[in-house]
């Protein structure tokens, strides 16, 4: 499992929203690169970035952030927020980055996922957004009544392997994450999912690590490294120790047979 350093750009500078609310925001940097390069330099091994102003928009507004900080880091650099058009799409590999996290376009436009996935193969990841454990969408700004379950069914159908799924209802409160609601997701998914909700420690970390889920790949985390809670080098290292523990016991069950 992978940790996830997150950089949100609103109006130009590093954020979080609380509960996905843009009016409930803190600013952490007023250049985005200098985040990217800080958890870089932590030992951060990819950078989850999102252009919340094209989210919001429909249409990518951070593209030039997005480029220095792909230009300058030596890790894959993956993108999401605005990338409803296969223009939008190209334009953001363009601009250097590895993986692009398509969120609204996916779920309401078949032709578009069905071409990007077609050009872009295994770059394409799908991030499902809920509250209460139903879809949100447009930048978080429009609710409904789709159970997640249900929505990674029809995107696997789809030919989607990779997933983001964000627990709208914990992001940026540091309230850690629900390890039930991981579960179900993880039985839900054919394929590969990133969780990102709440995580506040090394111990949250390692909880989830711990699920023992071998389709969650990783866990995106923000405002715990922002506030200095945990490092990249502990993150890391309590998803590696939780993850090694866990096979270190398949094994002695394994010799015991």
């Amino acid at each position: 499992m992978i940790l996830y350093p997150a950089i949100d750009i609103l109006e130009g500078k590093a954020v979080r929203l609380a509960r996905g609310d843009f009016e409930a925001r803190t600013e952490y940097d007023a250049d985005p690169l200098e985040a990217a390069r800080r958890w870089v330099q932590a030992g951060a091994r990819v950078l989850h970035v999102v252009d919340l102003d094209g989210a919001r928009s429909g249409s990518p507004v951070n593209l030039d952030q997005v480029e220095r900080i792909a230009r300058e880091v030596e890790v894959p650099v993956q993108l999401g927020g605005g990338l409803r058009s296969v223009g939008a799409v190209r334009d953001a590999v363009s601009a250097g980055v590895t993986r692009v996290v398509l969120g609204t376009a996916a779920y309401t436009d078949v032709d578009f996922l069905d071409d990007v996935i077609a050009e872009h193969g295994d770059r394409v990841v799908v991030s499902v957004d809920t509250r209460d454990g139903r879809l949100a969408s447009a930048g978080w700004l429009e609710q409904t009544e789709i159970p997640a379950e249900e929505v990674f069914e029809r995107l696997g159908r789809r030919g989607v392997r990779s997933f983001v799924y964000s627990n709208i209802d914990r992001d940026g409160m540091l309230s850690g994450p629900d390890l039930d609601e991981v579960r179900r997701v993880a039985a839900a998914v054919r394929g590969r999912f990133l969780y990102s909700g709440g995580v506040s420690s090394t111990t949250d970390l390692a909880a989830l690590a711990g699920l023992r889920q071998v389709n969650l790949a990783g866990v995106i985390v923000g405002k715990a490294l922002y506030e200095g809670r945990l490092t990249i080098a502990e993150g890391q290292t309590a998803l590696d120790s939780s993850a090694r523990g866990g096979r270190d016991e398949l094994r002695k069950g394994t010799n015991a047979l």
